[in-house]
């Protein structure tokens, strides 16, 4: 859809300022607003809040072309601005852009993608780093949204505005050719190594794959397998029998 929608809203000239008038009016059910452009004085007018929001209720939201009915006569709009309330959301002041139709005019347009990019595919992440960019065209010609496929986009690459293509009827401009979407390379997960084994950790421990009791010097009551401790000098039963003695008399006859 290139054609934009002109939707009809009324207003009404005012000529109070300042927080009193605008207080008056809101508590009537309408709020302040003003029309620039055109090289014309900015023109304050009261319009109806709800009457606003359903003028802007197509898919070209505030790019709509409004037909702005006031008691001089109709102006060409488009819808600039807005202040809410920070607590009920509810609108508060509009501002609305006087425009010709045979004159372009700048406006932001959302980018919307399409396609899944090969390096999504190859296990790549796909980041949207711009939401919208800045168009030129006449008032009744503003697409609605910028399709940008980003089929072809591999991983560790990116896609720029300058390889973008325009809508008919209307011209994507930007300063700088900065980036629309990319895909980025996944993180690798870290791996932690297992903690190795401290020689000597606790003292006196004895080594892996040896035997139970292995350790020299084992003290008595140890288990089973445990070396016996040595005799004490002249101790009979720690003692061994002597060579070619007789083990009850321990004498030569």
């Amino acid at each position: 859809m290139s054609d934009n929608v002109q939707n009809l809203l009324a207003a009404q000239s005012r000529t109070g300022n300042g927080k009193g008038p605008a207080r008056r009016l809101r508590q009537g059910g309408l709020i302040p607003a003003v029309v620039y452009g055109l090289q014309a004085k900015p023109t304050p007018v009261s319009v109806d809040p709800g009457a606003v929001m359903k003028a802007i209720a197509t898919p070209h939201k505030r790019n709509t072309l409004i037909t702005l009915q006031l008691e001089s006569g109709v102006k060409k709009v488009l819808f600039k601005d807005y202040q809410v309330d920070p607590v009920s959301r509810r609108l508060l002041h509009a501002d609305f852009l006087e425009v010709a139709l045979d004159k372009p005019v700048l406006v932001k347009v959302p980018v919307v993608t399409t396609g899944r990019a090969e390096g999504v595919a190859a296990g790549g992440i796909l980041s949207v780093s711009t939401h919208e960019v800045t168009v030129e065209a006449l008032p009744e010609s503003i697409p609605v949204q910028i399709e940008v496929d980003v089929t072809p986009i591999k991983i560790g690459h990116s896609l720029h505005v300058s390889e973008l293509k325009s809508p008919q009827g209307s011209k994507i401009k930007y300063a700088t050719d900065y980036v629309i979407a990319y895909v980025a390379v996944p993180e690798k997960e870290e791996v932690v190594a297992a903690p190795t084994a401290v020689a000597g950790a606790v003292e006196g421990a004895p080594a892996a794959g040896a035997a139970p009791g292995a350790a020299a010097g084992a003290a008595p009551g140890a288990a089973p397998g445990a070396a016996p401790a040595p005799g004490k000098p002249g101790d009979a039963k720690g003692a061994a029998p002597a060579k070619g003695g007789d083990a009850k008399g321990g004498g030569k006859k």
